[in-house]
């Protein structure tokens, strides 16, 4: 009986939480070697044919895989992120000579060029050949293997969306590098790209001094699609804790754009919009979230709750056919289009139409959704007058 019991909690636990981790010995060429890595694929991914996801490279795989993986579940968990495919590289051997440079020049020694290379032209290609990734790329790295990713800025067109340095050891000629990078090139790129840049109050002066002027010197790159982040944690309690926050608020910082619609973001971005600025905006958001995520998540209705004061108080609700148009073209599954058709139609005193988009709208719903019978009183009042 235990037993019974047992399996079943297993199969339980296995079928609630459909994300697994491909553990594997890696043949590279470039590296003439081994080397073991970790490919976690969220709980959707398979689900079906049509999603895609964010592919994170994950350096000191040892040890921050499974915080980047935890992280990254609880921010969808809670639809503050897309779900992510993780591949995390196991370093703990071989790290030194992965990311080590020259202390006269700050370029990579030869041995750290090749590891470059290893992520470049062989882990990325295979993991996005044999895995169903979307464009957003981002690469994630602390101390050493926070300065190595900074490398891959120099590349003529960036292979990376989003740069997480968590309490990097800088080279001292970083900022001189960094000018004959071209990232102003970045802002030809039809692109987004995020640099997340996190200090440590704990470690030695010329340390803290060093990511300080880095900060100051990456927050001058004035490049409009190139966003940039710099956090010291004056207050954090230690050195390990800064890492766990820098973490969270990379995740923040990057996937701004994927959340719903904040307060703050309507208050400085939405609020003194006109109606068509403010469908044009919210088009835009979900656009993007489907091209750089791979999520088609059509438009949530809270973000749909609100912009639709301006679309009603503004110009009399004049653009009510382009709301609910622009509704249906990216979320043709939801009733909220007709909804709002119905309401323009109505208004314009068109009542057959009206009733006509009202009921298609209807018929869109789960009988059981507790709001359907709310819903079809719009088809009722129409029905009533119509009589």
């Amino acid at each position: 009986m235990r037993i019974a019991v047992l399996l079943l909690i297993l199969f339980s636990f296995s079928s609630t939480f459909g994300q697994k981790t491909i553990y594997k010995n890696y043949d590279s060429e470039v590296l003439n070697d081994f080397r073991d890595i970790s490919i976690y694929l969220p709980k959707s991914y398979g689900k079906d044919s049509i999603s895609n996801f964010p592919l994170a490279i994950v350096l000191d795989g040892h040890k921050l895989f499974d915080l980047y993986v935890g992280t990254s579940n609880y921010y969808s968990s809670q639809d503050s992120a897309p779900e992510q495919i993780v591949v995390g590289i196991d370093m703990k051997d071989t790290r030194r000579k992965d990311v080590g440079y020259e202390i006269t020049t700050g370029n990579l020694i030869n041995d750290a060029e090749l590891f470059y290379r290893f992520i470049r032209d062989e882990i990325i290609p295979y993991v996005e050949a044999t895995y169903k990734t979307s464009p957003f790329l981002t690469i994630v790295g602390e101390s050493l293997t926070a300065n190595f990713i900074t490398h891959f800025l120099k590349e003529e067109y960036s292979i990376f969306n989003a740069y997480i340095c968590l309490n990097p050891t800088l080279s001292k000629d970083i900022n001189t590098q960094m000018q004959s990078y071209r990232i102003e090139d970045l802002s030809s790129e039809d692109n987004t790209f995020y640099f997340y840049l996190s200090g440590n109050p704990h470690t030695n002066d010329e340390k803290k001094t060093n990511i300080k002027n880095f900060g100051k010197f990456i927050n001058s790159i004035e490049v409009d699609n190139f966003n940039v982040v710099f956090d010291e944690f004056s207050n954090s309690p230690s050195s390990l804790s800064t890492v766990g926050e820098g973490m969270s608020r990379a995740f923040t910082k990057v996937f701004e754009i994927y959340s719903r619609i904040t307060t703050d973001e309507f208050e400085t971005k939405i609020k003194n919009l006109s109606p068509p600025d403010a469908i044009s905006y919210l088009e835009i958001k979900y656009l993007d979230i489907e091209f750089l995520f791979g999520s088609n998540i059509g438009i949530r209705k809270t973000d749909i709750f609100a912009i639709e004061d301006i679309i009603l108080d503004k110009e009399n609700g004049d653009f009510l056919d382009d709301f609910g148009e622009m509704i249906l073209k990216l979320f043709p599954s939801s009733e909220m289009g007709h909804y709002y058709l119905g309401k323009y139609y109505e208004s314009g005193k068109d009542f057959k139409a009206a009733l006509e988009q009202y009921r298609l709208g209807y018929g869109k719903m789960n009988p059981r959704d507790p709001n359907a019978n709310l819903f079809y009183q719009n088809v009722e009042r129409l029905l009533n007058q119509r009589n």
